[in-house]
């Protein structure tokens, strides 16, 4: 995933480009917001200025990565990480009906979450070449390190898990258990350790980039990213755990839900124009489905807890994990949509200039 390195660098290039003119006047809607307040009634008789670059190039190097791939894997890697810790959470308080999905789930999502990447990249030897130092600096560093630790782990708890449930030759089906409980127990523990990480540290990777609309939310993006996974981990557990066991997949339905909308609205109040990709064109439609299906999952998480009906936990997990993928995806697309437009890269660094200046 270079598309971080390569949006630095085009900012760097393209700041000159698309920002030189703008040193002498402002330009678009807040240049018409700045002539008004000269006097009342007085009307401008030179229209507001567009932004635009030299040669027509954009200010930044939009990203290059494959939706499908690089969403999914977001998607993927925040179901996995929050999947590790319900299963612990089923592991530690006596519900196999919940650790065993969860850790099955955890051990699938990061597979294709995995899988994504690579076929972003291209070639599996440009992963490993991610790993032949460890950048503490580099958010790709430390996540490809991450995922090098976790992935076997989930690997081992789920399989431990589906060893334990048949017979080995020549043993019985207590020798069996016994044999492999403490593996299993130990790697799932160990996997919900690493869980969070795994679950945030995209949010950080797209945040360490130049692309404005995911930059300029840095302080809020892991938490939204956070509610996510929970939502989407606790939508697996409530479609595959028995209800009588589904307790704690409901709580963190709740959390992560709160989690998600809470940050993402507060995301949007603090970062000022580069929130606006967010509400327009295909982000907007993705972001708005998201959002009532995270509510509306959440809601029939919790009447799924009441009425002990197996239809209404299924159509909770549904509406969660649409939800939470939805979210993903229409991260993606305004992230996108906003490195193509020159005025959210140069209206928040005049912004910034003024502050330094006064």
């Amino acid at each position: 995933m270079s598309g971080s390195d390569a949006g630095r660098d085009g900012a760097g290039r393209g700041g000159a480009g698309g920002g030189r003119p703008g040193w002498e006047a402002p330009t678009g809607a807040y240049a018409g917001r700045r002539r008004r307040r000269r006097g009342r009634g007085e009307r401008s008789m030179v229209p507001d200025a567009s932004f635009s670059s030299y040669y027509g190039k954009p200010v930044l190097n939009k990203p290059t990565w494959k939706a499908l791939d690089i969403a999914g894997y977001l998607y993927l890697g925040g179901l996995a990480g929050a999947s590790s810790l319900l299963a612990a959470g089923g592991e530690l308080t006596g519900r196999p009906g919940l650790a065993a999905p969860a850790k099955l789930g955890a051990a699938g999502a990061i597979s294709l979450s995995l899988a994504a990447l690579v076929h972003d990249l291209g070639r599996p030897k440009r992963f490993l070449n991610m790993l032949r130092v460890f950048k503490p600096t580099s958010p790709m560093s430390v996540g490809s390190w991450i995922l090098v630790g976790y992935a076997p782990l989930t690997m081992a708890a789920a399989a431990t898990e589906a060893a334990g449930r048949y017979r080995l030759l020549g043993s019985t089906a207590a020798e069996v258990a016994s044999r492999y409980r403490l593996l299993g127990t130990a790697a799932t523990l160990a996997a919900a350790v690493l869980g969070p990480a795994v679950a945030t540290y995209t949010a950080v990777l797209l945040s360490d980039t130049a692309v404005p609309s995911w930059h300029e939310g840095y302080r809020q993006l892991p938490f939204v990213f956070a509610g996510s996974a929970a939502a989407a981990a606790s939508g697996l557990a409530l479609a595959a755990a028995p209800a009588a066991q589904a307790g704690p997949a409901r709580r963190t339905a709740l959390l992560g839900a709160t989690l998600e909308l809470g940050a993402f609205r507060l995301m949007k109040r603090r970062m000022g124009i580069t929130a606006e990709p967010f509400d327009r064109g295909s982000p907007r439609i993705l972001l708005r489905a998201s959002e009532a299906l995270t509510v509306t999952g959440a809601a029939l998480a919790l009447l799924s807890g009441r009425l002990r009906d197996r239809r209404v936990a299924l159509a909770a997990g549904a509406a969660l994990l649409t939800g939470s993928a939805a979210l993903r995806f229409g991260v993606f697309h305004a992230g996108v949509a906003s490195a193509e437009d020159p005025r959210y890269t140069v209206v928040p660094q005049r912004e910034r200039l003024t502050k330094q200046g006064s």
